[in-house]
């Protein structure tokens, strides 16, 4: 028996109803996301940090609150989103209507990632609603607490005929891929992503591919240390490092380094104290096979700054790795952790160079009190996205797209840019159903003259010879 196919039917049936179309019900599906965030926000705060050891300040900056925005700014702005857009036309359809409709796919699959569990389950979702989807939604089993949340309180406030949510493992996730849906949005690493992106093939289904990397950090020598290592060391440490857009390494020069390395210490006891292990504000590795990667990876290099680990309690100390070797794991992998290596460069165009050399990852940072450094870094490279002199503080507005670029994903999301990720672009012309003495120079018998006037028409430069 398939578990899945009475859910999907149920839902197929009422996209085709037309139920999910007009902005008043997008606009209800919205609002009762918006009281479940507010009638549930001590539940899922209680369930981040039993997933995660996450404390409520980073649950309500980078999960809830961002999560509430999202919801906020398509209320404002749906019916606005929703408007048919008018294009601009060639004489030869200046009778006619022409404009671009934004159409729901259809039935939409949302699979999300374990390390910010309401954020990246929750704003897709909202994409999804306010284009008028049915949406299936399949948050992680790794953060089991706020995936239990999810599954058993959210429906309540959702129209349960437009949205199911789907628990369960790689094997559930599989089958579910089985099926053809309209529209994939997957958050995850780029290696189940193949997969996933191979399952949407089978059934032409258009997908968005939200993904990692390595994302580097070149730090110019012209910098203050001190605001480098503390903008740094909180933008690697905030979550315990399990953020896809923190800086993965630190390109610098060996100068910068010996500057640096005193920086993030005191940066580090700052934050969490003299002993991190007790601090409030630092979190924990999601699960052990998570921690035990984490912990191999402390034998890259050497260790300069923490390196501290705990099994039982799945602790890993702020840590920072020198004389680091290219080839070693801790640069061939994604770390996920409270872990930044440290590599020496002799130049700003080494650095370019070795970033350009590898994938491109879904973030990139630059540090320099010369602006003229940042730019150059910004032009002569490519990523998902950018900041200089800051980490990922362009998470917080949802006025900028996000997603990455090749290896670190394709697609984009946040606000309006969610609303038509799930929206089909419909391109339509209507026109008058008379004036047919006007039409009769498209048609044969063809001459040189007719081809002229109708070129002209339609704004195409050609010779005629």
């Amino acid at each position: 028996m398939d578990p899945f196919s009475d859910t999907l039917q149920r839902l197929r049936e009422a996209f085709r109803s037309g139920r999910t179309r007009p902005a008043e019900f997008r606009a209800a599906q919205l609002k009762g996301l918006g009281r479940f965030l507010q009638d549930h926000k001590k539940l899922l705060q209680e369930a981040l940090a039993q997933d995660l050891h996450k404390p409520v300040t980073e649950s309500e900056i980078s999960e809830i609150s961002l999560a509430q925005g999202e919801v906020n700014l398509a209320l404002r702005n749906l019916r606005t989103w929703m408007k048919d857009e008018k294009v601009t036309k060639n004489l030869a359809t200046q009778l006619d209507s022409a404009f671009i409709r934004k159409e729901p796919f259809g039935l939409v699959l949302i699979i999300s990632p374990w390390n910010y569990p309401v954020n990246l389950t929750l704003v897709p979702l909202v994409g999804a609603l306010a284009a008028g989807n049915c949406v299936v939604l399949k948050p992680s089993e790794i953060s089991k607490n706020t995936e239990q949340v999810l599954a058993e309180v959210l429906p309540q406030y959702l129209d349960q005929n437009c949205f199911a949510v789907v628990q369960g493992g790689p094997e559930e996730t599989g089958q579910l891929l089985k099926h053809k849906f309209d529209y994939i949005f997957f958050t995850g690493s780029p290696r189940v992503g193949k997969i996933v992106m191979a399952a949407a093939t089978e059934h032409l289904t258009p997908i968005t591919l939200e993904l990692g990397g390595k994302n580097p950090c070149y730090v110019d020598d012209n910098c203050d240390p001190q605001t480098v290592a503390n903008r740094v060391v909180w933008f690697r440490c905030y979550n315990t490092g399990q953020t896809c857009v923190a800086p993965d390494y630190v390109l610098c020069s060996p100068e910068m380094q010996e500057r640096l390395l005193p920086a993030m210490q005191s940066a580090i006891t700052r934050f969490y104290g003299d002993d991190p292990r007790s601090s409030p504000n630092l979190g924990r590795i999601i699960n052990e096979k998570h921690f035990q990667r984490l912990q191999g990876l402390l034998g890259c290099g050497r260790v300069a700054i923490g390196g501290q680990s705990d099994e039982r309690d799945r602790y890993i100390a702020p840590t920072v790795l020198v004389d680091v070797q290219q080839t070693e794991p801790v640069m061939q992998e994604e770390i996920f952790g409270p872990i930044l290596p440290i590599l020496n460069v002799r130049s700003l165009d080494e650095a370019i160079d070795f970033i350009n050399c590898r994938e491109k990852p879904l973030a990139l940072y630059a540090f320099s009190t010369r602006n003229q450094v940042v730019k150059q870094v910004l032009a002569r490279t490519s990523s998902g996205n950018f900041g200089g002199n800051d980490g990922f503080m362009f998470m917080t507005l949802n006025s900028l797209p996000f997603g990455g670029v090749g290896n670190s994903g394709m697609g984009k999301y946040h606000g309006k840019f969610s609303f038509d990720t799930f929206s089909h672009h419909r391109a339509c012309l209507l026109a008058h159903s008379g004036l047919e003495k006007l039409k009769e120079i498209r048609y044969p018998p063809y001459s040189v003259c007719r081809l002229r006037m109708l070129l002209m028409a339609m704004e195409t430069r050609c010779t005629i010879l």
